[in-house]
């Protein structure tokens, strides 16, 4: 069970606003954490891990993190963080960013394989594509076996076709490994896929809590796709969960149609 009540007063564009979260985390949930820009997530991330002062308490398996009287040092909490920006080490190999934070070679070369990285790991960073440095930095992150996985919009940089790819990778070490992982997410699908347990954050404070269906349904007919692409003739597709949609759109509609964007659809029950 990971335990959290913090408090930290947070200087933004719109002013001054406190983040107040007090929740609990069962042991191997998936839990996205979603919400508008500036509402407070990537400080809840940095705060679980250590990189940002805050008062309150956090603790895991009955050990302490955070509390009045001591802040464990983020080396010291058993974590593992994935960031958009990889922040893999440019003069080591794929092999020896593994390397350099566990020593265990046979679960690297596990890690490398499962993410299809093996003929790769004598290569440096700068040789490889935006995708396969994701991989690369999701394995680092997991070679310690952490309690804990954070990830911070990690997949957000990426085409459709490979966020989809390490969507799959990543929800195979959360099965496999059996690890707790929280996740910033702008995605409502990528939400969908991955997690157990979704809470919206606003103005610091989470407003909402449930399951993916719970929270992104504003109603049960109602559902929310990414546009991935518009034709000449109006017909626009849609990945709403894992789903395909396909859905057409007169010419004055399509001007307003940006690839990329979430679009919200309501579906009619047959009378």
């Amino acid at each position: 069970m990971l335990k959290i009540n913090i408090n930290k007063t947070l200087h933004g564009s719109l002013g001054e606003m406190v983040l107040d979260i007090d929740l609990n985390i069962k042991e191997g949930e998936f839990v996205a954490i979603s919400g508008k820009s500036g509402s407070g997530k990537t400080t809840f991330l940095r705060i679980l891990a250590g990189l940002e002062e805050a008062r309150g308490e956090i603790s895991i398996e009955n050990e302490v993190w955070l509390s009045k009287k001591r802040s464990l040092a983020p080396q010291k909490r058993n974590i593992g963080f994935l960031f958009q920006d990889y922040a893999l080490f440019p003069n080591m190999t794929v092999e020896e960013n593994l390397l350099f934070v566990n020593k265990d070679v046979s679960f690297a070369n596990e890690l490398l394989e499962m993410t299809e990285l093996s003929s790769l790991k004598k290569k440096r960073p700068q040789m490889l594509s935006g995708g396969q440095k994701q991989r690369v930095a999701l394995c680092r992150a997991l070679m310690n076996r952490p309690k804990l996985l954070l990830l911070d919009e990690p997949l957000s940089a990426l085409d459709v076709q490979m966020r989809l790819k390490l969507q799959d990778e990543i929800l195979a070490f959360y099965k496999k490994l059996g690890i707790t992982v929280v996740m910033v997410s702008h995605d409502p699908s990528e939400i969908y896929r991955l997690a157990s347990r979704v809470l919206v954050l606003e103005n610091g404070k989470v407003v909402k809590d449930g399951t993916p269906k719970e929270v992104l349904m504003k109603d049960k007919n109602v559902l929310e796709g990414e546009l991935l692409s518009v034709d000449k003739q109006g017909v626009a597709t849609l990945l709403v969960g894992q789903q395909l949609v396909e859905v057409t759109y007169s010419k004055e509609e399509v001007k307003n149609l940006q690839i990329g964007q979430f679009i919200t659809l309501t579906t009619h029950k047959n009378l």
